[in-house]
């Protein structure tokens, strides 16, 4: 009887990995085709203004009986797949633009993948040019004129769009722009490398090292192939590694930043990083940094282009860059035509093709993105280059979700015209208050660099860190280096919607400390999980969801450009600006306030010990200090009213 039960299992084991085989396998067999069924696919090479090619992959309707317009993507992650005869599945912003017909193009940017030229991370902007001067916005324009005048059947009419870097470079295309330009999406686009992805308020985003190969390693020669590699960390605990390896210094045994006439390095574990020679020689916000921001040359979008600025809540990437974008725009040229979505997303989410959509542990709703890419993406393209492309686009100014109440509104202007600046102070006993109490005490904490405060309680290695943005913060709310203030139970909806500013009156034992402010929403104990991919250890019940974050490196509390030392044990004001959120504190539950000075390993560990460059700090500069907040510390909040 045993010998039977166990041949029955046997068989319905290998039955049951045949099926799994089969079903591998059909996956296997079918290719989505519609690409290659529908579009033509040619590649050339554009020559710019100074006799440098740059690659370009040109997707064409097969139906000519009429004329289409074109949608141009400049990125520096390639024009892949290479070859007129292998296709993208999926081409274009998304499916509906694909499906409706219009000619698709991506190009390799000058010095990556198959163009030519030397690569410049976040190359400047040149005003005032020469004939034969070239920046991005020489290389946009000479790549569309190019294109109108040379593709066939287009309509005359063209459309920038791109996440993250391409959203960069659709920024850059509505500078000094080409006339046949109408309409651009900056989507997460940088805006200034000082405050997006790599830095954040001056202090270094150590958990993007290993990134940093990406956009600094040497190339000088078409290739359509990797020339980069990534480091290896030996390890799946982030944490650890980055503790073990102490002052950032250390991490410079990765790359030969100094030997960049090679391309090659001599050592097969390192890596020739002119990027992260940069980072390390320019640590303030000097001439290097404000020269390769966009933000400030704004003001030469023309009238004749139309923008959408797209991004997310919960983008740990690029969340400024969109945001000061808009804002940007609005201030310098307040007559454009120019919107902005965001919604409840981490990078580039709002592209996906998923039905569920969450950050993280945390469940948003489903088909968030598909309505977005249908209602809105599509028809913003649509109207302005192939409908009449008057103002009067039907879209709403701001279309923006509410990340608490899980819900799309629609604004005449951002921040609503009914919002409101309202303070709460942190007060003692954990209490954030409305009103200032008349007794002022101070708060101190040890900020130890052996142990400090993780971003994550997760065991892992990430290439690019996202899911914290939402995380669950109770790891850290029950550490003694981390201060903690909320509100009672709320009785009725809190609604924030713009930029946060922490006002911190603070004092440290030593004389550099960096400085954390998060705004938590504590969810009612009574709640039920709305999310069967929540992390098992989780609950929904007493969910601290983390709304929004950000760090200041104290050093720059005056200015980024000139950094200044703190004086030992002196009360300090320190502002830090948390960038926009649009969500409501529900009824039933607190609003809170997590203050810290470390933030392991997202950001850096500061030696808490003035030093002119941290990137260049000994092991004996790192110190375990005290620090001290106020309680006539304040939180100044945008509310809706």
């Amino acid at each position: 009887m045993k010998t039977y039960l166990k041949l029955l299992v046997v068989l319905l084991v290998l039955g049951s990995c045949q099926q799994k085989e089969k079903k591998t396998k059909e996956k296997e067999v079918v290719k989505d085709t519609y690409v290659q069924d529908n579009y033509t696919k040619k590649e050339v090479k554009i020559a710019m203004r100074d006799g440098v090619k740059l690659h370009v992959t040109i997707y064409a309707p097969k139906d000519t009986s009429k004329t289409y317009p074109i949608l141009l993507q400049r990125t520096p992650y390639s024009c892949q797949p290479y070859g007129a005869d292998t296709f993208r599945t999926k081409i274009g912003p998304n499916s509906h633009l694909m499906k409706e017909g219009n000619v698709i193009v991506y190009e390799d940017v000058r010095g990556r993948w198959m163009s030519e030229g030397v690569y410049d991370n976040m190359r400047a902007y040149i005003p005032n040019k020469t004939a034969k001067q070239t920046d991005e916005t020489t290389d946009t324009y000479d790549t569309i004129d190019w294109l109108v005048k040379n593709v066939e059947n287009n309509n005359g009419n063209v459309g920038t769009w791109g996440i993250s870097y391409p959203g960069h470079y659709a920024t850059v295309s509505t500078i000094d722009a080409h006339p046949a330009l109408k309409a651009a999406s900056p989507q997460a686009c940088i805006g200034d490398f000082f405050f997006d992805d790599f830095h954040h308020n001056g202090a270094f985003l150590l958990s993007y090292f290993r990134a940093i190969s990406l956009f600094g390693t040497y190339k000088d020669q078409p290739t359509d192939s990797a020339w980069y590699s990534f480091p290896k960390m030996g390890t799946e605990d982030q944490y650890q590694f980055f503790l073990d390896k102490g002052p950032l210094k250390n991490l410079n045994e990765y790359f030969q930043y100094d030997k960049l006439d090679t391309k090659v390095a001599t050592n097969k574990n390192k890596i020739d990083d002119f990027f992260w020679k940069e980072i390390v020689e320019h640590p303030n916000y000097d001439d290097n940094w404000k020269r390769k921001g966009i933000i400030q040359h704004l003001d030469k979008v023309p009238s004749t282009v139309a923008t959408m600025i797209v991004g997310g809540w919960f983008d740990a990437e690029d969340l400024y860059g969109p945001l000061e974008t808009y804002k940007g725009i609005e201030k310098q040229q307040p007559n454009n035509y120019n919107t902005m979505v965001f919604g409840p997303w981490d990078h580039g989410a709002w592209a996906r093709n998923k039905v569920s959509n969450k950050v993280g542990n945390y469940y948003f709703g489903d088909s968030i993105s598909l309505n977005f890419q249908k209602q809105i993406e599509a028809k913003f393209f649509n109207h302005f280059l192939k409908g009449n492309a008057s103002k009067k686009s039907g879209l709403p100014e701001a279309y923006v979700f509410d990340t608490g109440k899980k819900e799309w509104k629609s604004y005449d202007v951002w921040p609503p015209k009914n919002a409101i600046k309202q303070s709460f102070y942190l007060s003692n006993n954990q209490e954030l208050t409305e009103k200032q109490k008349s007794e002022r005490v101070k708060i101190n904490f040890i900020s130890d660099v052996k142990r400090p405060v993780p971003y994550s309680e997760d065991i892992k290695t990430v290439f690019t860190p996202r899911k914290y943005m939402t995380d669950d913060q109770r790891f850290a709310a029950r550490r003694p280096d981390v201060l903690v203030f909320e509100t009672e139970v709320l009785t009725d909806d809190f609604t924030l919607s713009g930029d946060i500013l922490a006002k911190l009156k603070v004092a440290t034992t030593g004389s550099a400390a960096d400085w954390i402010v998060k705004v938590i929403d504590v969810h009612p104990a009574d709640l039920k999980n709305d999310n069967a991919e929540m992390q098992k250890h989780l609950k929904l019940s007493n969910y601290h969801m983390m709304v929004r974050s950000e760090v200041l490196r104290g050093r720059f509390r005056n200015s980024f450009s000139k950094p200044e030392p703190f004086t030992p044990n002196k009360k300090t004001e320190v502002n830090i600006k948390l960038q926009d959120v649009f969500h409501t504190f529900k009824k039933g539950h607190k609003l809170q306030i997590q203050v810290q000075s470390t933030w392991f390993p997202l950001i850096d560990l500061n030696p808490q010990t003035y030093v002119d460059n941290i990137y260049k700090a000994e092991e004996k500069d790192f110190k375990t200090q005290t620090h001290s907040i106020f309680t006539d510390s304040s939180i100044e909040f945008t509310v809706l009213k």
